[in-house]
Parts: C-alpha cells; sequence; structure tokens
C-alpha cells in the first residue's frame, strides 16, 4: 500500500490532507469501479450481446460487466481505469506532489506543464497543490493533441516503428472533456492553460517562459523528444523533469539519446515500475540533491 500521508497520525496539515484526498478521488481508490462496458467482447459474445446492445442504447440502457478487483494495480498505475481522471497510480502522484511542493518552498522560479494529459488527472493534482498552498503565481499548463497519440513516423523516428497506441480511441480525449475534469473539482481558472495539438507544432512557439516542473507522458519517442527539445533549457535550476513513461523503450530511448547530446549527468531517480524524474542541476556540473528522497513516496 501506498505511504500514508506525512503525519497522518498526529500533526496533518489541512493541505495535506485535502492533496491525500485528492489523489485517492483523481485515482478513484476512494472508491471501487465496479463495472465496465461490454466495448471490446469478441466470439460468440459479440455475436449475442451487440443486437442486444443496440437496443438497450435506444432506451438509455447499457450491457456492462462486473469489474474485478483491480486497487492493487491501480496503485500503482497499471490498468486503464473506467472513469478515474488519471491513470499514474499513488506512487507517481506522490512524487508529484513532492517536486510540486518542493518548488513552491524553495522558490524555485516557473511554471508547471504536462506533456500528455489523457483525462487531465496529473494536471488536475499539480493544480490543487498549488490551491493548498496559495501559490497564484503560476499556471499549470496543459500540452495534448486532445484526440490521441501521432502515429509512428518511422523514417524519422525508426524506435517508434510498430507501435499502435495512436489507434487507441480510449486514449483520444477531447479538451471539453478534460476542461470538464477540471471544473469537477472547481479548479478550472485562470491559473489553466491548454496547447492543443501536436507537440511538434504547439511546444516550440508555447508562451513559457520558465518552467519549474516539467512533466512528460507521451509514451513514444518523438512525443517525448520534441517535449525536451522545445522545453528543457526552460527548465530553471532545481526544477524537476518527470518521465511518466520511462519504462517504455521508446520514450526511455528519446530520454537517453537527449541527455547525451546535452551531456546531462544529473541522476534519474525511479519511481516506481515506470516513472523516473531528476532534478536539473543548479551550475553546470553541479546537481542539486533531491530532498526528501527517502520520503519520496509519502506526502510532502
Amino acid at each position: 500500500m501506498s505511504q500514508p500521508v506525512a503525519g497522518f497520525n498526529g500533526g496533518v496539515t489541512p493541505e495535506q490532507l485535502y492533496l491525500h484526498l485528492m489523489k485517492q478521488c483523481l485515482t478513484r481508490m476512494l472508491w471501487r469501479e465496479k463495472y465496465r462496458p461490454m466495448t471490446s467482447v469478441s466470439g460468440w459474445r459479440r455475436v449475442v450481446l451487440e443486437p442486444l446492445q443496440s437496443l438497450l442504447r435506444q432506451v438509455q440502457l447499457e450491457v456492462v460487466k462486473i469489474e474485478p478487483d483491480r486497487m492493487g494495480e491501480r496503485e500503482d498505475g497499471r490498468d486503464w481505469p473506467i472513469e478515474a481522471e488519471t491513470m499514474v497510480g499513488l506512487k507517481r502522484l506522490d512524487n508529484l506532489q513532492h517536486c510540486v511542493t518542493s518548488v513552491i518552498r524553495d522558490g524555485v522560479p516557473g511554471d508547471l506543464i504536462e506533456t500528455g494529459v489523457w483525462r487531465g488527472g496529473s494536471s488536475i493534482f499539480m493544480r490543487a497543490v498549488l490551491q493548498a498552498y496559495g501559490d497564484c503565481s503560476r499556471k499549470v499548463w496543459l500540452a495534448d493533441s486532445f484526440r490521441g497519440l501521432p502515429q509512428p513516423d518511422p523514417a524519422r523516428y525508426p524506435v517508434d516503428r510498430g507501435d499502435t497506441l495512436w489507434t487507441y480511441q480510449e486514449l483520444a480525449i477531447s479538451l471539453d472533456e478534460v476542461k470538464a475534469n477540471f471544473s469537477r473539482y472547481g479548479l478550472l481558472d485562470e491559473q489553466v492553460k491548454f496547447l492543443p495539438g501536436w507537440f511538434r507544432d504547439t511546444l516550440p512557439a508555447a508562451p513559457i517562459n520558465r518552467l519549474a516542473v516539467l512533466r512528460l507522458d507521451g509514451d513514444l519517442y518523438e512525443s517525448t523528444m520534441d517535449a525536451l527539445s522545445a522545453l528543457y533549457h526552460k527548465v530553471s535550476p532545481g526544477g524537476f523533469i518527470i518521465v511518466d513513461d520511462y519504462g517504455l523503450p521508446t520514450c526511455r530511448a528519446a530520454i537517453e539519446d537527449f541527455r547525451r547530446a546535452r551531456g546531462i549527468t544529473d541522476q534519474i531517480h525511479q519511481i516506481d515500475w515506470t516513472g523516473a524524474f531528476w532534478q536539473r542541476s543548479t551550475e553546470n556540473g553541479g546537481a542539486v540533491v533531491p530532498q526528501g528522497l527517502d520520503a519520496l513516496h509519502m506526502a510532502s
């Protein structure tokens, strides 16, 4: 199980309690998702259920299947939730809280951005951290096509050859749905900014001066490299680069190639089975030692 909120057994602050609850809600760890629509049936089930499904939808009914208990997978960010706003799991949200609260506490200048947002859960959480600690100076930027992943371009990015994520309609979440998710938590305001479109088109000209947290969640080599190339130089010394898909060969190759080309030697810290992060050096050759690494899975 994820570590409890720091001080939960005594001395817990209202900010910590609020953010703990936000993580439980955004992952739906607070209550179990019990049913899943029958959208991917095959074989005889498809033959039997598709006509029935069509009839039932005319009277606003749906055929569903009972969802097994996936709380263990959900905690580690290993499943695709039915309704939750994020699939990253509690450990990666704990890390995100650690990074955002660190830059607030240490006065690291810059906004926060997520490149690849799905239903917006991680970005909603970043806005919640700013809200909890009364930070009105920073913006949360959401960069996404809001229509799924790009089709691989193997001629330019051979590592992405054969990747099929672009065919998954489950990953194509509209801008309106993401905005509605922000509104559900009362967090859609002027501190939230959207950059709709492919990264190669939107990020180079994005009106962002400085970044304190750059969270990468583009899955592909192309998406990861586009985000790093356009934004890494804007990350303030002491700021954080979080890589959601470091466990994927496509993303990891982009991270390694970019760091090698730029001579980046700041230590990469593993968060869980796929997430990783590093903190940008204060000076060339001098790495910041991230604070609280031993309590990384606890709320800051």
